[in-house]
């Protein structure tokens, strides 16, 4: 069975289809290589002995939508990670984030309602919960007016969605997540993010290697513990794990309405100094970081109550903070060594 991966070079699309592979789907990729590199198919093929099918295309040009979904009409199934995705840059480039991750969906979802039935997994976010009244966030919790254009694409493409499963034959499941972290243990995948990292974890690497002075912590005056944002982080191969489910229930039609939603995350919240303490626990190194005032767009706190996607999905994140901690410093190291 064919599943189409958009942005299946990526940090989280990558994992994806090795996961895919290892179950036996044939996968073919699409990715424009913006943050991503076509190096990435060598660890791919050889954690799985598979290479899969790649296409470099870019999803905001229409008609190359169209040529692709005519030369491979036997996709049964879409993951969707193609997507701009940084907060910090999306408040800087609004217009950006709109093009990229609102029209890029459009244009996916007008091929697969011409077809018979069609199943499709959202990378979401937690984002589209904002902060969040209570902790740990259920599926229930409101979703608030964002705090980012990047939180508000996620709001947008959940709401297109929802409406053109109503009238088509697509069935999609929304998976919103958390905070990917981590590599795979074979340490021939993982995150590499091109030019200055905009997540944590590659900035601790990085700083950890010498490639970056020092981290900066963006705000210490918090409502926590320690004054840092607190977040859950998860294990990338968790992660990953949970999207071949969420498309096996679909495909197997188990699914209970035409749109369902699950987090997938740890259950639990980690600061930011916890996170830098993880590290230097896993690495015997100590992390130069200054504390700096808040960023535009960031919150307080967010983690997940994970009962939905335990109970219904039968999944659940198995992996530590201090195994992913320890993976993507691995990786790092490697990365840095060739």
């Amino acid at each position: 069975m064919k599943v189409l991966v958009t942005g299946g070079l990526g940090f989280i699309g990558s994992h994806t289809v090795v996961e895919l592979q290892n179950e036996g789907f044939e996968v073919v990729i699409i990715d424009n290589l913006s943050n991503s590199s076509e190096d990435v198919l060598k660890g791919i093929t050889t954690i799985t002995g598979k290479t899969p099918l790649f296409e470099k295309l870019d999803l905001r040009e229409k008609a190359s939508v169209q040529d692709f979904f005519k030369k491979h009409n036997d996709v049964a199934g879409v993951i969707h990670f193609a997507a701009s995705k940084a907060v910090g840059e999306s408040v800087e480039q609004p217009l950006l984030y709109y093009e990229n991750n609102i029209s890029s969906l459009i244009y996916l979802l007008q091929e697969l309602q011409q077809k018979p039935e069609a199943s499709f997994i959202f990378s979401s976010s937690c984002t589209v919960y904002g902060q969040a009244e209570k902790m740990p966030i259920t599926e229930d919790a409101p979703v608030q007016v964002a705090m980012s254009p990047y939180g508000n694409t996620k709001q947008i493409g959940e709401e297109i969605i929802t409406d053109t499963a109503k009238v088509t034959n697509i069935n999609a499941i929304l998976l919103r997540y958390f905070n990917p972290v981590g590599a795979h243990k074979s340490v021939e995948i993982g995150e590499l993010p091109l030019g200055v990292p905009q997540n944590l974890v590659p900035f601790i690497t990085q700083t950890g290697v010498g490639l970056r002075q020092e981290l900066s912590v963006f705000g210490d005056d918090y409502p926590t513990p320690d004054g840092t944002a607190v977040r859950d982080y998860i294990h990338v191969v968790d992660l990953a794990k949970a999207h071949v489910i969420a498309l096996q229930r679909l495909l197997s039609k188990k699914n209970l309405s035409k749109v369902e939603t699950f987090n997938l995350g740890t259950g639990k919240g980690s600061s930011v100094l916890e996170v830098i303490h993880s590290f230097e626990k896993v690495s015997d190194k100590k992390l130069p970081y200054k504390m700096m005032p808040r960023r535009e767009g960031d919150i307080t706190e967010a983690y997940a109550n994970t009962d939905k996607a335990n109970n219904i999905l039968g999944w659940k994140a198995e992996l530590s903070l201090d195994e992913a901690m320890a993976s993507a410093w691995k990786w790092e190291q490697k990365v840095r060594s060739k």
